[in-house]
């Protein structure tokens, strides 16, 4: 029973690894768009769990038989982080003369509601993954996915703050950072349209 109980936390440690990789790098743009700015941290931090929370929550609910979210609307969750990119594009060239000012001058500190957009649209092709793992799993074993999960997404975040905060990241990241976030964003909406065959694409 233990060894099962490890080998479960083993796979799910696994899983989230391999399905979520490619959010340090978004975290870490979201966290230099925040310096400077108080609660920041606890800004970005709530809408990553908020984000990732809807995730789980329609997993679950799909592994239970309910399908909140057909597989074809899956792609057109791209249009989030689209939306959001262009929107960070258009704040960036309006304000491109402003990067002598101060961090607090600066708009754009990430919002909640915008991270956990960006995270629910980002993780919305993991649903299709996590599902039939956790519809095998059964309720305690989805119960100990869950738990790993939400536990590694902390250390997800730290990760991206820590590298938000190294010496040279966060110089290349205070420089390019603004330019970053919406290639990031629209690359990011782009991928799971196409990927999704959104639109006929």
């Amino acid at each position: 029973m233990i060894l099962l109980s490890f080998a479960v936390i083993g796979q799910a440690v696994g899983l989230f690894a391999v399905t979520n990789v490619d959010d340090i790098v978004v975290l870490a743009l979201f966290f230099a768009q925040g310096a400077g700015h108080r609660h920041a941290a606890r800004t970005i931090a709530a809408g990553q769990y908020l984000g990732f929370a809807a995730i789980l929550g329609v997993a679950v609910a799909a592994a239970f038989g309910a399908t909140f979210l057909p597989e074809p609307a899956v792609a057109y969750l791209g249009l989030l982080p689209l939306a959001l990119g262009i929107r960070a594009a258009v704040q960036a060239w309006r304000h491109r003369r402003d990067a002598d000012e101060s961090p607090d001058a600066r708009p754009g500190g990430p919002r909640t509601l915008e991270v956990a957009a960006v995270t629910f649209a980002n993780g919305g092709d993991n649903i299709g993954v996590y599902v039939p793992v956790f519809a095998t799993a059964g309720i305690g074993g989805m119960s100990v996915y869950v738990v790993v999960f939400l536990a590694l997404l902390a250390l997800w975040i730290a990760a991206g703050r820590y590298f938000a905060t190294r010496p040279l990241v966060a110089r290349a990241l205070s420089r390019w950072g603004h330019v970053l976030l919406p290639v990031v964003l629209i690359g990011i909406g782009l991928l799971i349209l196409v990927e999704g065959g959104a639109f006929g694409l």
